[in-house]
């Protein structure tokens, strides 16, 4: 008897979620975040370059499609609530920098990865609700929030996972900004999937993506920063930025190392992402060892302070 009530609940359970995720499919099943009271809706206008499109979102729906995007729902709600006032700093920072332009940010790499709730759904599947509902309660309390440096917003960057350590604004983006220096971030380890990765790819690839000659592979003057990354390398007598040999080569990070093989290079990486700003990564390290999200930003973003908009 126990058996059938229990395969019943799992039918009705069934039947109900797959009439729910219909109606989300058809709707584009939404819960708008309310602006907080007295205050005006802000609106973020996204260019899709792939539909040659501009589409206005309000500031808070964005961030939930953003945070939805650059960081995995399960991890901690803390790091959760970090990552909404990172990409709401950024969003705003990038807002108030192109007021002569016709949108404000670009959906993907150049600025933020961005996913509307209907391919959110597609991608989660059943998964969708709670995972959305999680990350739409972390924006919401964090709503209006912003990182600033001596009152002005600052440029929130952003990444995946470091070497350990953070890298200086400067020796990736040739900006010295004081909120954005080097700190440890000991809870990017080797523990991490990923943290080292290997990627191997023949001679002629690595020759023809760097426009060298072929015939003999010379590695030499290799400077690195205080952090470990390569700033500048030597191949076959041109010199390179790390920067440049990791966008060239498709690398997940500039503290490399090249092994030069009979048939093939082996380039080994430690972490993923420019370095500069939050590890998301590293947040959710923090979080876990119960450091609350404006502890998190604090670490991350120097100097800075958290301030309603």
């Amino acid at each position: 008897m126990r058996n059938k009530i229990l395969l019943a609940v799992v039918f009705v359970l069934v039947v109900t979620l797959g009439v729910v995720l219909k109606y989300a499919d058809t709707h584009n099943y939404t819960i708008p975040i309310p602006p907080e009271e007295g205050k005006p809706i802000t609106y973020i206008r996204l260019l899709d370059e792939k539909e040659n499109k501009i589409t206005e979102v309000s500031l808070e729906d964005y961030i939930v499609g953003v945070v939805a995007s650059e960081m995995p729902a399960y991890f901690e709600v803390e790091a959760l609530k970090a990552q909404a006032v990172a990409a709401r700093t950024y969003a705003l920072y990038k807002k108030n920098a192109r007021q002569e332009l016709n949108y404000d940010l670009i959906i993907g790499t150049k600025d933020q990865a961005y996913k509307d709730n209907k391919t959110l759904l597609s991608q989660w599947g059943i998964n969708f609700f709670p995972n959305y509902l999680k990350i739409r309660d972390a924006v919401k309390e964090t709503q209006g929030e912003v990182v600033t440096y001596n009152g002005e917003i600052i440029n929130a960057f952003y990444f995946s996972m470091s070497n350990g350590y953070t890298e200086n604004s400067e020796l990736v983006f040739k900006e010295d900004l004081p909120y954005l220096n080097s700190v440890e971030s000991k809870w990017d380890n080797d523990s991490l999937n990923n943290y080292e990765f290997t990627k191997n790819i023949s001679k002629e690839e690595f020759c023809s993506s760097l426009e060298i000659p072929c015939d003999i592979i010379n590695i030499e003057n290799i400077e690195r920063t205080s952090t470990n990354r390569v700033n500048t390398i030597t191949i076959n007598e041109k010199t390179w930025k790390g920067t440049e040999v990791r966008t060239k080569l498709g690398l997940r990070s500039t503290d490399f190392t090249i092994d030069i093989k009979e048939n093939e290079i082996s380039i080994t990486t430690k972490g993923y992402g420019h370095g500069v700003g939050m590890s998301q990564y590293g947040a959710n390290g923090m979080a876990k060892e119960n450091y609350k999200y404006d502890e998190i930003l604090e670490h991350y973003y120097q100097n800075t302070k958290i301030q309603k908009i």
